[in-house]
């Protein structure tokens, strides 16, 4: 059989699975695509709401609450992005899909704290966040440094110290 996805193991048996396989190709393939127009959508979005901004008296003045609605506006944009590239990059094996996931994650939780009202948040929240913060960090750092080491071992034959 040939191999449909790299995700995929090579042999099967069964002419369902690999009907499956093929079937769950597919389904990324159209998850891209409909990201890839939710992606150009909330863009035109993104523009709308600044011109709009722009044009409304005050001229060219914003308060701080209209600035981070609009940042807010663009990291949502860029985790889309993030997510789309995710769903992309699924379908390579060399890559590291935990890597990704839990680089999209800090990327969310990033836009989380500069859109988060801090009048209106309970410290415990804010400890909870944090901690979410300190996992995801130390996840990425753990999942990078393992990735360089097998990088280094593949290279050299040896173990880095």
């Amino acid at each position: 059989m040939t191999k449909h996805h790299t995700n995929f193991p090579l042999e099967v048996d069964s002419r369902l699975v690999r009907g499956l396989q093929v079937l769950i190709l597919i389904s990324i393939k159209l998850l891209a695509c409909l990201m890839a127009l939710v992606i150009i959508w909330s863009v035109i979005d993104v523009t709308y709401i600044i011109y709009q901004k722009a044009l409304n008296p005050p001229f060219l003045l914003v308060n701080i609450e209209e600035v981070l609605t609009t940042f807010g506006a663009f990291l949502v944009v860029l985790i889309a992005i993030e997510i789309f590239l995710n769903i992309i990059l699924y379908l390579r094996k060399d890559m590291s899909h935990l890597r990704l996931v839990v680089a999209t994650a800090l990327m969310a939780i990033a836009r989380k704290v500069i859109i988060l009202d801090y009048k209106e948040t309970s410290p415990a929240h804010l400890w909870g966040i944090a901690g979410v913060i300190a996992a995801l960090g130390l996840a990425y750092w753990l999942i990078h440094y393992t990735d360089q080491s097998q990088i280094d071992v593949d290279s050299s034959g040896e173990r880095p110290a």
